[in-house]
């Protein structure tokens, strides 16, 4: 095993604590009676000593446009000007993935001349978590 796939699975394994350890504080506040929500909320990270030693932990965030599956002899005849065809029609959101995990969808925009993901969807976090076990 290299040190770049020993630092991935040691990425994948702080990634899969944190979020076992998010399942367990949902769990334990859905058992309870919900405070009523503040007139205003603010965005902001909990001061958590814990939430702390993950926060710089590096992620993979990518965009997937579509997909397809082809033949090994059909991908050798791709050359400039092919078009592959994908699963997605036009105007279907984008999937939105961290570490090769669905978190959102979107549409593309563009940002100072360079494509960018307006978000439309947001995977809860509680879907997330299920989706690791």
């Amino acid at each position: 095993m290299s040190e770049e796939d020993s630092v991935d699975m040691e990425t994948f394994d702080a990634e899969k604590e944190m979020m076992e350890a998010l399942a367990q504080e949902a769990a334990a506040k859905s058992e309870s009676p919900a405070p009523a929500p503040p007139a205003v909320q603010e965005m902001s990270v909990p001061q958590d000593s814990n939430l702390d030693r993950i926060l710089d932990i590096p992620l993979l965030l990518s965009a997937q446009l579509g997909s397809t599956r082809m033949l090994i002899k059909d991908l050798l005849q791709l050359g400039p000007g092919s078009i592959v065809e994908l699963d997605k029609l036009a105007g279907e959101p984008l999937e939105v993935l961290v570490n090769e995990r669905l978190v959102a969808r979107g549409e593309v925009v563009m940002v100072n001349e360079k494509f960018g993901i307006r978000l439309t969807d947001v995977i809860s976090p509680s879907e997330r978590v299920n989706k690791l076990r």
